[in-house]
């Protein structure tokens, strides 16, 4: 009879059934209690105890609190921003000499080693001098002929003077003389110039550096002959140190930061240090200097050129080399930036993030966002200081919904990545 009730009992009953324990018996046997079959329990009952055992089985409501999901959420806080402008340029060196030869001849010697470092004044090429000796001496000779004739000429001269006032020789005699003694002392001057044209022409048979600087490859071989009116360089020399960054800039965008700065919607950082990224994507270890901005604007390009002056003591840049400057374009008071992980675009292109009020319910606002600044987006309209947008995990946040927001921060925003990625894997 117990089987019989405990399996028209549901679960939980029939659990509280067998776990009674049958009555003993005289004699050492057992016998079940006497149970009334189940049609014959009082309905009353049967329905208590099943609405008593629903009641014990069904979970307890959890807390509305511990169940909103956590969420990280940035509030904006009004900042000055330095907003800055990247140009495009290329390296320049700061002095630049083409070596050509000033005199013809046959290169004897080349003085140096391609690609190394020389000073102003040292040889680089010896030409064949032989012929520029020759010329030389000889105009050392006319010289000494210029000397001796004159020498001559000034005693005949004071001579014929004397014999003159004696009135032993014509005034014309005397006159003459005069005259050739004249003509000795400038065929004098005539051949120190000479000489000195020669001594110039045999200096310049050993040719040396303009300047100081990097030397580039040689043009020409010993043995070569070389003109003093050739087009051809024999090589070049370079100043690496500083060197020249020349970049070229919008006419609008320069007209649009000079409006700003009038207007007092920004303040003029411009003189700020320039920072150089070479073409690789690294930064250059030295910040470089404006020198100046060019007066025209090209009529082909729309655009006015720059010059960035840089220390280059390791010889990083090298002429023509392709970089970019980071220069100053003004200073935005009271600011709004926001985390660029916050900042969703729909299929029409349009910026939103989702924002948080003060109960935790989640809103889906459109932005508009200006220039880049690192890794957050300077806010033009849309976002007020004191507002709070959710930087991770709005993908899966529908407007409306409610969340318990922790407050991100930048230093941490690795760590949360990476957790973030975690889970989601």
């Amino acid at each position: 009879m117990f089987g019989f009730v405990a399996w028209h009992l549901p679960g939980a009953a029939r659990g509280i059934a067998h776990c009674c324990p049958p009555a003993r018996m005289s004699g050492g046997t057992h016998r079940h209690p006497r149970v009334p079959p189940m049609q014959f329990l009082p309905k009353r009952f049967t329905a208590l105890a099943l609405v008593t055992l629903l009641a014990a089985c069904a979970p307890s409501a959890p807390d509305e609190a511990t169940t909103l999901p956590s969420v990280h959420v940035h509030t904006l806080q009004p900042e000055d921003a330095a907003l800055h402008v990247v140009l495009p340029g290329r390296a320049v060196a700061a002095q630049q000499a083409e070596v050509r030869p000033q005199v013809d001849g046959i290169v004897a010697r080349r003085l140096f080693e391609e690609g190394s470092q020389v000073r102003a004044g040292q040889p680089l090429y010896q030409l064949d001098d032989i012929t520029l000796r020759a010329g030389r001496d000889e105009a050392k000779a006319r010289l000494n002929h210029a000397y001796a004739t004159c020498g001559a000429a000034r005693e005949e001269a004071r001579r014929l003077a004397q014999l003159a006032d004696s009135q032993l020789v014509s005034l014309q005699d005397k006159d003459r003389s005069a005259a050739a003694y004249q003509r000795a002392e400038a065929d004098i001057q005539m051949a120190m110039a000479s000489l000195q044209t020669a001594k110039v022409a045999l200096d310049h048979a050993r040719i040396a550096a303009p300047i100081s600087g990097r030397i580039g490859r040689s043009n020409v071989t010993e043995g070569a002959l070389v003109t003093s009116h050739q087009s051809e360089a024999l090589t070049t020399v370079r100043s690496l140190d500083p060197m020249y960054v020349d970049l070229s800039q919008s006419a609008a965008e320069w007209l649009q930061l000079s409006r700003d700065i009038a207007d007092g919607r920004l303040t003029d950082n411009r003189q700020l240090p320039v920072a150089i990224q070479l073409e690789d994507g690294s930064r250059l270890q030295q910040s470089g200097t404006l020198q100046f901005s060019d007066v025209s604007v090209d009529p082909a390009t729309g655009t006015y050129a720059l010059r960035v002056r840089v220390a280059n003591p390791d010889g990083v840049l090298l002429p023509g080399m392709y970089v970019s400057a980071s220069l100053g374009a003004g200073v935005r008071r009271e600011a709004l930036l926001v985390p660029m992980q916050a900042v969703s675009r729909d299929a029409t292109g349009r910026t939103h993030v989702m924002v948080v009020d003060g109960e935790g319910t989640v809103a889906n606002r459109a932005v508009q966002l200006g220039r880049a600044l690192g890794e957050r987006w300077l806010v033009e309209d849309g976002l007020q200081a004191g507002e709070r947008v959710v930087v991770q995990g709005q993908h899966k946040l529908q407007p409306g919904s409610r969340i318990a927001p922790v407050e991100w921060s930048a230093a941490t925003a690795g760590t949360t990545d990476a957790a973030s990625t975690a889970q989601e894997g």
